[in-house]
């Protein structure tokens, strides 16, 4: 019998990503409150975030699998920026952002709520954006309005049109949820999405 898993997550966007897997889940707010600590490094920031959402959920759901996400955006200066909330914010980030390379990190943690036992990843995706005008960038907001997204664009959407270069070990892990990463640590749990 397949164990319950649990995306400890309100995020669309994970939603969707997990869906792709084709394995029965539920998808639950995490009772956590996630605080950016700028003094800490990204990869392990991170880490922390995702297990912490994940952790959240193992008093509320004694016997499953949960999944715990989350990104941290640092621009080319090494600051972390987070989600721009509406329209004037965005616009000021992509501004900042054009014609430089920055780098998202995403974490990733799976539990056990039985048994305790815990994986815990990140992985980092580098984006380089093209020169882009103020008009650019405007248009581009006033259509995709990605002002819930951590570096002010969707890359699954129209955001690609604003990249000139993507690199990284697995192009969900932008969107939010590694799935080649998720793939292996199930596995190794025990469920296999290709079984």
């Amino acid at each position: 019998m397949q164990r319950s898993i649990i995306l400890a997550s309100s995020s669309p966007y994970r939603r969707e990503l997990l869906s792709r897997l084709d394995l029965d889940f539920e998808a639950l707010s995490p009772e956590f409150i996630e605080t950016i600590d700028p003094g800490i490094a990204p990869e392990l920031q991170v880490k922390h975030l995702a297990l912490g959402k994940a952790r959240s959920l193992v008093k509320s759901c004694p016997d499953a699998l949960i999944i715990g996400s989350d990104q941290v955006f640092c621009d080319a200066s090494g600051r972390v920026l987070g989600k721009p909330g509406d329209m004037a914010g965005a616009q000021r980030q992509l501004e900042r952002m054009a014609g430089k390379k920055h780098h998202f990190y995403t974490g990733l943690a799976l539990v056990d709520s039985v048994t305790g036992r815990t994986q815990v990843t990140s992985v980092t995706s580098t984006v380089v954006l093209r020169d882009l005008s103020r008009t650019q960038i405007r248009h581009y907001l006033e259509r995709e309005r990605p002002f819930d997204c951590a570096g002010s664009f969707k890359v699954e959407g129209l955001g690609i049109a604003l990249m000139e270069q993507v690199s990284g070990s697995d192009y969900t892990a932008l969107i939010g949820l590694p799935l080649i990463a998720l793939t292996s640590m199930l596995q190794q749990f025990g469920i296999d999405p290709l079984a």
